[in-house]
């Protein structure tokens, strides 16, 4: 079960990647504003990946320890941890050269939701009850 948790990890969090960096370009073009300088593309992939893979590690350790509630309380940390990352955008300060910084979290506050998104909609494909 371990190697269908990891794979499961590895392929929300590409596919959480990847709708981050179409994401990017959208709003990058529909607005204008480029932040492309501070919030690189293979840093967006590398960190879905990464949340991707330990969301399933936690849920598998989860699981394992605390078998009956460990699926529920895996849900509420990833939840709870997804909305806490937000933070990160809000409290960043922007070089005063860039222009409208103020659509800085706009763009990046919605790529933290990328992973838990893929990771909740692919688990039914590969854990089955």
């Amino acid at each position: 079960m371990f190697k269908r948790l990891l794979l499961l990890g590895l392929i929300a969090g590409v596919l959480a990647g990847v709708a981050s960096l179409i994401y990017q370009r959208i709003y990058t073009g529909s607005n204008g504003a480029d932040f492309s300088t501070i919030v690189k593309p293979a840093n967006i992939f590398i960190v879905s990946t990464l949340a991707g893979l330990l969301a399933s590690v936690g849920y598998g350790l989860l699981v394992k320890w605390l078998p009956k509630p460990g699926e529920i309380v895996f849900n509420f940390v990833l939840v709870i941890l997804t909305f806490a990352s937000i933070m990160g955008p809000f409290a960043v300060k922007l070089p005063l050269d860039f222009e409208q910084p103020e659509l800085f979290p706009g763009l990046t506050v919605p790529m933290h939701f990328f992973p838990a998104l893929a990771w909740f909609t692919l688990k039914p494909l590969f854990i089955k009850k």
